[in-house]
Formats: structure tokens, sequence, C-alpha cells
């Protein structure tokens, strides 16, 4: 004869399914901010794309070869997050736009958990994992909100010039008196 507490421990957690759904409609709304800002947006907002993009495809990969632990300093996570800020603050410093500050800031936060979690090792791991994710909340609708924008741009202006030109002409000016 089994209690009816047996199946209850078969079952689930509620907590495991919740994260589930979390994490199901994260990604959800990312891919489709993905695929807005791919087929819509200007070269920051493919750029940004290809970022989140590539950081979607590394992190699911480490979880299939590395198993997740936050108990320690994640090395797996830190390097796709330092890459992750590398790209994003170098598209923040040539794009013509100023979103792309807002993101960099936002990817740089991960790499504040890492550096807590290095330096305070008594840190919770719930708080570690929430610091490392946080700042990933709201690229999707940041990068959303950038492609709508370059597309009122577009159709205001007729053109909305993606990058800060590298190397300008300098034109002689004459001196004042």
């Amino acid at each position: 004869m089994s209690l009816p507490f047996d199946e209850i421990d078969q079952e689930p957690s509620a907590w495991s399914v919740i994260t589930m759904l979390r994490i199901a409609f994260f990604v959800t709304i990312l891919l489709v901010a993905l695929a807005y800002a791919m087929r819509k947006g200007g070269g920051p907002e493919r750029a940004m794309a290809a970022v989140l993009l590539a950081m979607l495809v590394t992190d699911q990969a480490l979880h299939l070869f590395v198993p997740v632990q936050y108990l320690a300093v994640d090395t797996g996570h830190l390097l796709i997050d330092l890459a992750a800020a590398a790209a994003t603050l170098a598209i923040a410093l040539m794009a013509h736009r100023f979103w792309p500050m807002i993101a960099a800031a936002l990817q740089f936060l991960p790499l504040l958990a890492h550096s807590t979690r290095a330096i305070e090792m008594d840190l919770h791991s719930a708080a570690y994992l929430t610091m490392q994710v946080a700042g990933s909340w709201p690229l999707a609708p940041l990068l959303v909100v950038a492609t709508w924008r370059h597309q009122r741009r577009l159709a205001r202006n007729g053109s909305d010039p993606s990058w800060v030109p590298l190397f300008r002409r300098s034109t002689p000016t004459a001196a004042k008196p």
C-alpha cells in the first residue's frame, strides 16, 4: 500500500515548475526580440541580437557539458559574461545610438556578481544566481524598443545612421582674432 505522500515526492516540486516556466517565458521573449531586431533593426540592433543569440547558444552548450553550480565562481558563465560585456561595450562605443550604453551597463551586472562571489564566498547561491541573471531580463525589451525607434526614425527621416564614423575628416578652421 502506498501513502499519498509517496506520489507527491515523485512529482516535480512547484518551485521547479515555476523555474521552468520562468525560463520558458524569458527564452520566448528573447527569441521574439531577436527575430524582430534581425528583421527590422539597424546595424547596432542586429549586432546586439547576435551577441544575445551567441550568449544563449553558448549558455546552452555550457549546460550540456558542465553542471550548474553556484557555490563557487562559475567560470563558464564568467567567460560568457566577459565576452558579452566586451562585445556590448564595443557596440556602445561605435553605435550612433544611446541605448547600447544601457545594454552595456546591464551586461556588466553579471560581472559584479562573479566578483562578489569571488570576494564573498559565503554569498548565498540564490543571491549569486539572481545577480547573474537579473541584468538579462531588461535586454530583450530594450532591444524591441530600440528596433521600434529605429523603424520610426527611418519612417520620419528616410535614413538612420547606424555607426559613428571611426575617422572623420578634419576641416581646416580659420583662427579667429
